[in-house]
């Protein structure tokens, strides 16, 4: 077997001289560049630390007082299209630049003053409402209808965001294409099926958590409001779209896929509220009755969990919850008897 002798050539030496290593304590330290004050510390475990990162640790008066959660959760969807009319509309017109009906705009004009309508049932005097709308021509319309409920010192801003966009169907569509897809669709599963050039519903989940997570930073840093306003009454409407809206919700409540295929679009224009419960987390019973969850898709464990959220506390876990046994069925046949003798016997 031949050997072979690998010489390092000068270059590739790294050049250490200007480092020092301070070994007088059980946490040495690498000086860097004659700079003392520049240095890696390293732990005990010989791992590199970052004692900077020290400094920027969040104020624990923050974490001890944290800004309050806003009252409701608003998801609205946009008034009727030109596409909700007429199917051919995607044939000619791209997605993201279909326009509202004069129906569509009426709709969306009249859910904004229910909106205001249900806040100002809470009969507070600093009631405010911050939007965030999909980027689509169709919501943008319905953002500027609805918002004519409401004067500026109402409004604390609006943020436009892309992920909120409805399911991509794929450029312009072929009507004759898009029936054989739709029934394809059926077969294969709503949730799954993807659209060719386009989405699937677990498409639009994966960026709709992306959304619920920069959503969830800005409740918890108040985001959504001018640097040392605590306004407990903020509202956030998030104007979108049918489908986006169902994903979004079951993002929230981490409902399962066959949930999600019980669940009924909302009517264009309409709303469905998540309400700030006795905890501190949102529920859809606060503001809506059993049998509207219910026509909207709502099975009995969800009705159940929702029930949950109305006193449960932010970071706490349903241990009880009710979809376990549609999925561990055999629970009912588990021995409920007390007795340890009898246990023993079986």
């Amino acid at each position: 077997m031949t050997a072979f002798t690998v010489i390092p050539s000068p270059a590739s030496f790294v050049q250490v001289s200007n480092f020092r290593v301070n070994s007088s304590s059980s946490r040495s330290k690498i000086h860097c560049s004659g700079n003392p004050s520049e240095s890696i510390e390293h732990g005990d475990n010989g791992l590199a630390g970052f004692p900077e990162r020290k400094k920027s640790v969040i104020n624990p008066g923050i974490i001890r007082n944290p800004p309050p959660r806003p009252r409701r959760i608003i998801l609205v969807r946009h008034g009727e299209s030109e596409g909700n009319v007429d199917e051919t509309t995607y044939t000619r017109v791209a997605d993201p630049k279909i326009a509202l009906t004069e129906k569509g705009k009426a709709e969306a004009e009249e859910c904004g003053k229910r909106i205001r309508e249900m806040i100002e049932k809470d009969n507070v005097p600093n009631w405010k409402v911050y939007f965030y709308v999909s980027p689509y021509k169709r919501t943008h319309e319905t953002l500027k209808s609805l918002g004519r409920a409401f004067e500026r010192s109402r409004i604390a801003g609006l943020r436009e965001e892309p992920r909120l966009r409805e399911q991509d169907f794929g450029n312009f569509q072929d009507r004759e294409r898009m029936r054989v897809e739709k029934a394809l669709r059926k077969i294969y599963g709503r949730f799954f099926f993807r659209f060719p050039n386009g989405e699937s519903a677990a498409d639009v989940y994966d960026r709709i958590t992306g959304f619920r997570e920069t959503l969830r930073a800005d409740i918890d840093i108040g985001r959504f409001q001018p640097p040392g306003d605590r306004n407990p009454d903020m509202n956030l409407v998030i104007v979108s779209h049918g489908l986006t809206l169902r994903v979004f919700l079951m993002r929230w409540y981490k409902w399962t896929v066959e949930q999600f295929h019980g669940l009924r679009n909302l009517g264009n224009g309409n709303m469905i509220v998540m309400e700030k419960g006795y905890g501190g987390r949102y529920s859809l019973l606060l503001h809506h009755s059993e049998e509207e969850l219910r026509e909207f898709g709502l099975t009995d464990d969800m009705v159940i969990d929702q029930e949950w959220q109305k006193f449960a506390k932010p970071g706490e876990l349903n241990y009880d919850c009710p979809m376990l046994n549609s999925f561990f069925t055999h629970f009912d046949e588990e021995c409920t008897c007390t007795n340890p003798e009898e246990v023993m016997t079986m």
